[in-house]
């Protein structure tokens, strides 16, 4: 799209408080204001962002510093004011004035006039156009939006109870800023419906659709051509002055949109995620008026309900188990393109398959395009923060919520037809979730179907996130069941904190591995040392304190007791910080692995899991599986081995071994070998088995026997070989003969967000196991972007080498460079084992410096070795 089509009004902007300014809109729109001591910003910002950026408040992220932050700047309206240039061309052309999202509502003054006030732009989730044709100068132009900040009761943005709020609640202008020009249509909203022949996937067929506004008082007729598939179509229209008409081209109309042997868009693991271009324009006398360009994927979203009355998902006819995780931006609103290109590379690495939206997050659409790039498959709708009074700051309705009079309900809807216009072209987008913990207001219900069977009924309708299991009262005091679209067929039922592996394969009521658990967890994530360090003074270091809890989540989540006892009880009490930090990465791996790995072994009656969360808004101890730093924890390697697509597990409650293979075809003529040893690198059982899988299935390969006189402590080594007798997948276990046991007559004070335990899993004779020092060589390639290590790493002692984790440094700072993608991390190696190992980086973070290696673990003597 050309400079004449659409200017974003992104950077050079100006912000300050009205507690700080006596002036007017119109006054500081006709430039009477003096704005040379306001604080420069680009936006989108926050305005808590914004001075941050402008080093007003020391570093928020550090410490309790947030602590520090008055509040009470941000109860009254904030200035934001940008001069910009418009040229005598683009005066000759209807000019809109576009917003995206502003929080929470605002007055607009363009050139001294009010174009805009906060009775119409209100709400967070809103976007607005307004024709400026006649209030443009030539040459300079100012414009002044006073943003008033959300209140009690208003439908913001929110971050719940996963960390603290934002002092100013986000108060700005978070998303885009445009100026939109056409010759008097425009082209608004285009969208490609996609059906594909689910028999032979050789055909599909597809429908354009766009909506086109005339913002003139003229009727006028043109001709509105589309690009797609190779072939260019058009359609004359007529349109009526100041009138939006939907117009849209058939596959019975035009024998082009019926496509042969079509390339279709798949998530990650199960194909390539192909996209397709769609190119609009609008032509008046044979003059472009407007054009428009959008991706698109050929993909059909279906959903399915199995003997258990749960709900599952398919992607073009094939059924698909949801391996996610919970999405959040950060904290500030700040995140980069860059930096959410980092996180869609470790969602991908992991092999996850989805993310999940509480909530509409993003300054843009560029999230969205990531993820329909890397095949990460999209659960997309509102968060639980207006569901709740605490959170919304208003009295809620017990069944629905905080939207219920009838302007609230107005407000909403109209938000979401906003959004849900904006995205539906993002192939990536498989469900819109309209409700989180609850339903929505039967009157809201009733809209929200209305906007669905007009703008897109391609994807999955969710009344709620919960329903499954619901009468329980876990979540929710009443049962979640819409009298307008029944239930939703699937379950929020937890845990969120501290659950030993055993649970997801023997709990059949709660949160195991049965039906589809839209969010769960095995508890907090706390990240490796380095990043601590990053986020707590040294003085607060150690012993765990309050300092740390300001770094937890809140309410019931503020606290790191259940992970202390844990790792106390399991691998024996820390004798410090480093050790600590250790041994938490050793318990996120261990909690993280079995969650997704139960949800692979019971895919007869699981359809998919979404660990609560994937990523952290800030420097954090909780629900992450790497942090705000990119630095992986434990958990990400966890999930990462739990989730490969051909893959060998261990069942914890059944004590069997199980072959998962994900992929649409079957293989044959594998082996399996299933060997254990005790704490002394003894091996006590070798076993081989021929093996084969039929695709997308799960296969039970042999029970564990019951061994005599096995060490407390023992070890479960899993390879699998094809037919060439290569390894393709390795898995490798710590396991206990003391047991956890679960403690489900557990009473609670408030509600039951966990099943606590009574007994734990001992493994403190890992501490009797003697050093090992690894053999090391490796080769550097560089290409255009990255930096890949490849590693041979040897162990050529007899005894195992246990939790080996490796870490690339700047030589130059001493850092981690981030983000890095391991093939394997926190790995063991058996005795006189060697196992490749590769490393990469982005080239552009390494910038010339040498690499270090370094190597550490439980038995591992730590090691450094420059990289040349």
């Amino acid at each position: 799209m050309n400079d004449n089509t659409r200017i974003f009004l992104s950077e050079n902007w100006k912000i300050q408080s009205s507690d700080k300014s006596d002036f007017t809109g119109s006054d500081i729109s006709a430039g009477k204001a003096d704005t040379s001591n306001w604080y420069a910003t680009d936006i989108p910002s926050t305005v808590l962002a914004a001075l941050v950026q402008n080093d007003v408040f020391e570093d928020p992220y550090f410490g309790k510093n947030m602590e520090k932050i008055p509040k009470d700047l941000f109860k009254v309206p904030w200035w934001y004011y940008r001069e910009f240039d418009i040229s005598e061309e683009q005066l000759t052309r209807t000019a809109l004035l576009c917003f995206d999202g502003i929080n929470y509502k605002a007055n607009i003054w363009l050139n001294g006039s009010l174009i805009a006030s906060s009775d119409i732009l209100n709400g967070a989730f809103r976007r607005e156009k307004f024709n400026v044709s006649e209030r443009l100068n030539p040459g300079k132009n100012m414009l002044a939006i006073e943003v008033i900040p959300p209140g009690p009761g208003d439908f913001t943005i929110g971050f719940v109870d996963w960390n603290l709020d934002p002092p100013d609640n986000n108060m700005g202008i978070f998303r885009e800023v445009s100026l939109c020009f056409n010759g008097g249509v425009s082209i608004e909203n285009p969208f490609v419906e996609t059906k594909v022949d689910l028999e032979t996937l050789k055909s599909a067929e597809l429908i354009v659709s766009v909506e086109l506004s005339n913002y003139s008082e003229n009727n006028l007729s043109g001709v509105l051509k589309c690009n797609i598939a190779g072939s260019t179509i058009e359609k004359t229209v007529s349109l009526s002055g100041i009138n939006t008409i939907p117009v849209s081209f058939s596959p019975d109309e035009y024998k082009e949109l019926k496509i042969t042997d079509p390339e279709l868009w798949w998530p990650n693991n199960l194909g390539e995620p192909v996209l397709h271009e769609l190119e609009l324009s609008f032509e008046l006398n044979h003059t472009v008026s407007d054009q428009q360009g959008i991706h698109f994927g050929i993909r059909q979203v279906e959903d399915y309900i199995n003997e258990g009355g749960h709900r599952g998902f398919k992607i073009n006819g094939k059924k698909v188990l949801i391996k996610g995780a919970g999405w959040s931006d950060d904290l500030f609103l700040q995140d980069t393109h860059e930096f959410l290109e980092n996180q869609i590379a470790y969602v991908k690495h992991m092999n996850l398959n989805c993310i999940r939206l509480e909530g509409f997050w993003g300054k843009d659409q560029y999230l969205y395009d990531l993820c329909d790039q890397n095949g990460i498959l999209m659960m997309a709708g509102w968060s639980c923060h207006w569901e709740h009074e605490e959170y919304l700051g208003k009295p809620v309705d017990i069944r629905y919520g905080g939207i219920t009079e009838p302007d609230e309900i107005e407000l909403i809807a109209k938000s979401w037809k906003d959004q849900l216009t904006w995205l539906r072209h993002h192939p990536s987008i498989f469900v819109w979730n309209v409700g989180s913990d609850l339903l929505p207001h039967p009157d809201l219900e009733k809209k929200y179907v209305e906007i669905f069977n007009k703008y897109d009924t391609t994807r999955i309708y969710l009344n709620s996130t919960g329903g499954v299991g619901s009468e329980q009262g876990i979540i929710s005091e009443t049962e979640i069941l819409s009298e307008i679209s029944g239930s939703s067929c699937v379950k929020m039922l937890g845990p969120y904190a501290y659950t030993p592996p055993v649970y997801w394969f023997t709990n059949k009521h709660l949160g195991g591995a049965y039906g589809f658990n839209t969010e769960t967890c095995p508890g907090a994530n706390i990240p490796p040392l380095e990043s601590i360090k990053k986020m707590i003074p040294e003085e607060h270091l150690w012993p765990v304190d309050e300092v740390w809890e300001y770094h937890c989540g809140k309410n019931t989540f503020v606290t790191l007791d259940r992970v202390i006892r844990a790792i106390d009880e399991r691998y024996g009490k820390a004798k410090g910080v480093e050790d600590f930090a250790f041994k938490a990465q050793m318990l996120n791996y261990e909690l993280m692995r079995p969650m997704f790995e139960a949800f692979q072994r019971n895919k007869d009656i699981a359809t998919g899991v979404i660990q609560w969360m994937l990523n952290s808004a800030w420097p954090n101890m909780y629900w992450q599986l790497y942090d705000t730093y990119l630095r992986p924890n434990g958990a990400l390697y966890g999930a990462r081995k739990a989730c490969a697509p051909l893959h060998l597990l261990y069942d914890y409650g059944s004590h069997s071994v199980h072959l998962v293979n994900d992929h649409f075809y079957e293989i044959e003529n594998y082996k399996a070998q299933i060997r254990i040893l005790d704490i002394n690198s003894k091996e006590v059982l070798n076993e081989v088995i021929e093996t084969g899988s039929e695709a997308e299935s799960t296969s039970h390969l042999m029970n564990l026997p019951d061994l005599k006189n096995i060490t407390t402590t023992y070890f479960l080594d899993l390879r699998l070989y094809d037919q060439e007798e290569k390894e393709v997948e390795n898995n490798f276990y710590w396991l206990s003969t003391k047991e956890d046991v679960l403690d489900y007559e557990a009473e609670f004070e408030d509600w039951p967000f966990y099943t606590p335990t009574k007994e734990y899993a001992d493994y403190k004779q890992l501490q009797k196991l003697g050093t090992v020092s690894l053999n090391i060589d490796f080769q550097v390639k560089s290409s255009e972007d990255n930096v890949d290590v490849y590693f041979n790493v040897y162990n050529m002692e007899n005894l195992l080498a246990f939790f080996t984790e490796m870490n690339l440094t700047d030589e130059k700072t001493g850092l981690s460079v981030l983000p890095v993608l391991w093939s394997d991390n926190y790995f063991s190696l058996l005795p006189g084992e060697t196992k490749e190992i590769k490393a990469s980086v982005y080239k552009k973070y390494v910038d010339d410096h040498d690499l270090i290696l370094e190597v550490s673990g439980w038995n591992i003597k730590n090691k450094k070795i420059k990289l040349k």
